[in-house]
């Protein structure tokens, strides 16, 4: 015994966790690692949470099969298979390299659990943590939208853009009260993003538009100036109202629809026609590229009604019409169709007046003839002075014997102008009365 303890103190004692057995196991572990170093190989089994490099070694509608360079081979079957994207299970082929993802070093067969999607997803991470740390800008497009803001893809990553984060271009041209409405239409259109921030664990990557341009408000604008012509139809969103018209922005940039050009009836404000965030569609009308004004026009879109109500008057044209306003320069009156003309104070009387109430009151109805029709400046000239002018005798006689009535006024053709009857020739002294014409005589 004595012996024995001496022999151990010699030796030193052994640790306490320690069995000789489990000496043998690391002696032999160590043996050979030593071994396979020396022939060049090593052991490189795979554990969950690595991201390796292999290669499709057979492919069936339940499973897929990867050498990941192990004792075995991985495979990716079940829920992990369904959720790769259809397009990318149809490329895979056999001898294919794809990255994987480990999920478990054995299975109850002893297969490595592998997934596709989990390795695409953390490489995803990895790129867009370098574009964070290199302040890239990475080119992509609009993948869908949610309440806030709009869905782009990051190297396979869903990344978030929040609306105060897209572009000044495009956020002008938002419109509507619904998220369907405002980035509906944007789904699939080019976008330009930087990485702002970047959270792995919480699956978080948010975008922004904003931080990827350069473009102010000003070179938008003048970029915008400089693609729009004179005569083109755009589409538009009112952005503010005011009481000279509307201002519309069309792809980033502003222009006015002067009231006069929203409608071709009367308009006393523009909000008793627009809105702000409504879409309209206008022409340009006037492009101004040194003082960066865009001039627009609705109504130009419209015909104007006042054509249709005139076609049917004429120049020398006898009308009636309703007196509804005086004025200094002369009176107006409504004729047929709610078509106003200016009787100006010249044509009023022959005589010299200094107001038109002199021979006028509102609501007279008097018989007028029309001396001038102005469709570009949607005027039309009446006269009362000339209603009875020999200048228009003529015309007066043809529609007289048309027997034509004007705008339900029978022509009424002075004395002055009539046609004057034809007498019948004086009989000679030297021809004798007939009995027949002694007996009309006494007649008479």
């Amino acid at each position: 015994m004595e012996q024995n303890d001496a022999l151990f103190g010699q030796q030193g004692a052994l640790p306490e966790n320690n069995t000789p057995a489990e000496d043998n196991r690391n002696i032999n572990h160590t043996n050979m690692e030593t071994l396979l170093k020396e022939e060049g190989l090593t052991l490189d089994f795979p554990e969950p949470g690595d991201i390796r490099r292999g290669v499709i070694a057979s492919i069936s509608p339940t499973q897929v099969l990867v050498s990941v360079g192990a004792k075995s081979e991985g495979v990716i079957s079940g829920r992990e298979l369904d959720q790769i994207p259809a397009e990318q299970r149809e490329a895979m082929q056999v001898g294919m390299p794809i990255h994987v993802y480990v999920l478990s070093s054995e299975d109850a067969n002893g297969n490595i659990v592998l997934s596709y999607n989990r390795a695409q997803e953390q490489k995803g991470w990895e790129e867009v943590e370098k574009i964070l740390e290199t302040d890239g800008i990475f080119e992509s497009a609009v993948e869908g939208y949610n309440k806030g803001g709009l869905i782009v893809l990051v190297h396979g990553l869903r990344g978030f853009v929040p609306a105060s984060q897209i572009g000044m271009a495009r956020r002008m041209a938002i419109t509507g009260e619904t998220p369907e409405q405002r980035w509906g239409k944007m789904i699939g259109e080019p976008i330009s993003v930087r990485v702002i921030e970047v959270d792995r664990n919480r699956h978080r990557l948010i975008l922004s538009e904003r931080a990827a341009s350069t473009e102010t408000r000003q070179s938008l604008k003048e970029r915008v100036i400089e693609e729009l012509k004179e005569g083109e139809i755009r589409t538009g969103r009112v952005t503010s109202l005011a009481d000279f018209g509307a201002f519309i922005n069309i792809n980033g940039a502003d222009g006015l629809v002067h009231l006069s050009e929203i409608s071709w009836e009367r308009v006393q404000h523009p909000s008793e026609v627009l809105e702000v965030g409504q879409d309209v569609t206008v022409k340009i009308i006037n492009i101004d590229r040194e003082k960066k004004r865009i001039g627009l026009s609705l109504r130009a879109l419209v015909e104007d009604p006042w054509t249709k109500r005139v076609e049917n008057f004429k120049v020398g044209q006898l009308v009636e019409g309703v007196i509804t306003r005086l004025t200094k320069f002369g009176a107006f009156a409504r004729l047929e169709g709610d078509v106003e003309g200016l009787i100006h104070i010249s044509e009023i009387s022959e005589t010299r007046i200094e107001h038109p109430k002199e021979r006028l009151h509102e609501g007279e109805v008097v018989t007028l003839r029309i001396i001038r029709i102005d469709p570009e400046q949607r005027r039309i000239g009446l006269s009362l002075r000339k209603v009875d002018s020999g200048a228009y005798k003529d015309l007066d006689l043809a529609d007289f014997d048309l027997g034509m009535s004007v705008d339900g006024a029978v022509l009424d053709i002075p004395m002055e102008e009539a046609p004057k009857k034809k007498r019948a020739p004086k009989k000679k002294a030297s021809e004798k009365k007939t009995s027949e014409d002694e007996d009309h005589e006494d007649e008479a």
